[in-house]
């Protein structure tokens, strides 16, 4: 029976790229797959066939010959011919499949495989600044933990006037592959931990490291209207990286303190004005503190306690911000304490001047009293 076309098999241009030969074999071994197709001695053969297709088409030169000449120009004893599971089995039929999935080839034997390439861990600092300082912005320096180059060894971990040694267990390729039925499988090297080598001679300083660990001062912009709880990156001073990997990231994580006068509220500022319950029902001027300096107004006469006021543009300008917060001053009209005999007398003075004078001063009262009655009516 006359061998089917290899194109054909895989559903491709003769003309298709390698790409799309290998989009096509993952597509149908996942179909025929044994596992999936249990007793189907249909799907066996058609695996077979597939994997053989695959195997000739993505080999350079087999992929010419059999272009040249068909079936006659591939020798079935290079491994073309029959397909099957012999040669490498299915595990390494399937190895191309999870080597083009998670990059590079099945195990250390795999193309492009070597040395695992690690980018270094970030890492995060807590500065804690004040709310004036998240306000206007300023520049700082702050000390962190960080990892250097061993200067005795220059970052190769090994005693001066030796080397590392290739790893015997991955023969350098910092990966080694476990074999479980069907399928294989690459994870790190337990021995060298994937740098494909041994240090058989450490260097003292750093222990076999190749780096020191060591306090480093850096600057940092802080920008103006900075939150709490936002972070800034410092590029490249995080952690290095493992096998020539790139270094982490630092962030650094504001915390801004509680403020004596002020409560933040996004680019708002809220607080708390005491006045005298006189000033609050005469009315008049008042100072109230800003975080650029005091500002003052008119407060009308008989405002309550609870009254808020706006001062429009006195809060923050926030980092994405094109203008300033608002300035929220909340009213708490104080009781008088501690009075003298005198100031009892001119109070109770008041009140009955006031109860006299009718509902008139004191709506709220009033209007509460007259709720209270029609309740218990």
């Amino acid at each position: 029976m006359a061998k089917r076309d290899f194109y054909e098999i895989l559903g491709v241009a003769k003309n298709a790229s390698e790409e799309e030969i290998k989009k096509a074999y993952r597509k149908l071994a996942m179909k025929y797959h044994p596992d999936r197709n249990p007793d189907s001695k249909e799907s066996e053969e058609k695996f077979k066939e597939v994997k053989e297709a695959y195997e000739m088409l993505t080999t350079p030169d087999k992929r010419e010959a059999y272009d040249r000449y068909g079936h006659a120009g591939v020798d079935p004893n290079m491994g073309g011919g029959g397909g099957g599971f012999g040669g490498g089995g299915f595990a390494d039929s399937f190895g191309d499949i999870f080597g083009d999935i998670f990059g590079g080839g099945a195990g250390g034997r795999g193309r492009g495989a070597g040395p695992q390439v690690y980018r270094g861990a970030d890492l995060r600092y807590n500065l804690e600044i004040t709310l004036e300082q998240a306000a206007g912005g300023f520049d700082t320096t702050i000390r962190v933990p960080s990892w250097d180059k061993c200067d005795t060894c220059h970052g190769s971990g090994a005693k001066p006037g030796t080397s590392p040694t290739t790893c015997t267990t991955c023969a350098g390729h910092g990966q080694v592959r476990m074999q479980q039925g069907f399928f294989s499988i690459q994870q790190t090297c337990p021995k060298c931990h994937g740098s494909g080598k041994v240090i058989t001679d450490p260097c003292a300083p750093c222990g076999g490291q190749g780096r020191i660990k060591r306090n480093k001062t850096l600057e940092v912009k802080i920008p103006a209207g900075i939150d709490n709880g936002m972070r800034i990156r410092s590029s490249g001073n995080g952690e290095p990286g493992t096998n020539g990997g790139p270094s982490g990231d630092l962030y650094v994580e504001i915390h801004i303190k509680p403020h004596a006068v002020f409560q933040r509220e996004g680019d708002d500022l809220h607080c708390e004005m005491p006045i005298s319950f006189v000033k609050a029902t005469l009315g008049g001027e008042i100072e109230v503190p800003t975080l650029s300096g005091k500002v003052s107004f008119t407060i009308p006469e008989g405002t309550q306690s609870g009254k808020t006021f706006r001062l429009k543009s006195k809060g923050i300008k926030g980092v994405r911000s094109g203008y300033a917060g608002d300035l929220f001053c909340h009213v708490v009209v104080e009781t008088p304490v501690k009075l003298t005999d005198k100031q009892k007398d001119l109070l109770r003075e008041f009140e009955r001047l006031t109860v006299e004078g009718g509902a008139k001063h004191s709506p709220q009262s009033k209007g509460w009293m007259d709720k209270v009655k029609d309740f218990f009516e």
